[in-house]
C-alpha cells in the first residue's frame, strides 16, 4: 500500500482541528472554538480509549523486543490516562543513541525514527517486522511524507505552524531521540 500526503493529512484532521489552539479555556475570550470542546478532540480521547484497552498486544511486543535490545517503553503516560496518539518506544543502539519506533491509534500506520548510525539498519528491519506482525495491515509512513510541516493545526508540546505529520500521528515523543 502506497500511502500518499492526502491520505495522511486526512487523518491529521480528523484528530486535530484547523487553526483551534490548544490553550487553557480561561484564556479564551468568549465565544471563540476551545479545542477540548471539538469533535476532533472527542476523536482522539477515544483512540487513546482504545489504545488503553489494547495496551496488552503492545505491551507483548515490547517485551519480545526488549528481551533483544535494551528498551524503554515511552507509553507510560498513555497508560496511566494520557490522550496520546500513539504507542511509543526506543531501543538503545549505542550508550548514547537511540531509535524510537510508534504505532498510530489513529490509523494503520508505524514509524521508526532512525538516529543515522550503521548499526541502525538491521534493528529497523527487526522492529519493522514485529510490528507488522503485530499489527496486521500497518504501513510505514515515509520520511518525505512524516516530515511534512501540518500548519494550521496545534497540539501539546508543538506550537502551531511547527507540528509535522509525524509528530500528530506519534505524538512529540517522535522528536525525543533527535540529536540535540
Amino acid at each position: 500500500m502506497k500511502t500518499n500526503r492526502s491520505e495522511l493529512l486526512d487523518v491529521v484532521y480528523r484528530f486535530y482541528p484547523r487553526g483551534v489552539h490548544k490553550i487553557m479555556r480561561i484564556y479564551v475570550p468568549p465565544g471563540e472554538p476551545v479545542y477540548e470542546d471539538t469533535e476532533e478532540h472527542r476523536r482522539l480521547v477515544d483512540a487513546a480509549n482504545r489504545g488503553r484497552a489494547e495496551y496488552p498486544t503492545w505491551k507483548a511486543m515490547i517485551r519480545r523486543v526488549g528481551d533483544r535490545y535494551g528498551l524503554q517503553n515511552e507509553s507510560l503516560n498513555l497508560f496511566a490516562g494520557g490522550i496520546d496518539p500513539a504507542y511509543s518506544a526506543r531501543i538503545w543502539l549505542t550508550d548514547e543513541t537511540a531509535l524510537s519506533f510508534h504505532v498510530s491509534l489513529l490509523a494503520p500506520y508505524y514509524g521508526i525514527h532512525l538516529p543515522g548510525i550503521p548499526e541502525e539498519g538491521p534493528v529497523a528491519r527487526e522492529i519493522a517486522g514485529e510490528i507488522e506482525a503485530t499489527y496486521p495491515g500497518y504501513h510505514p509512513i515515509p520520511p518525505e511524507l512524516g516530515n511534512e510541516v501540518v500548519p494550521d493545526v496545534d497540539m501539546d508540546g508543538v506550537s502551531m505552524g511547527e507540528a509535522t505529520i509525524y509528530v500528530c500521528l506519534f505524538s512529540v515523543v517522535w522528536t525525543w531521540v533527535d540529536p540535540v
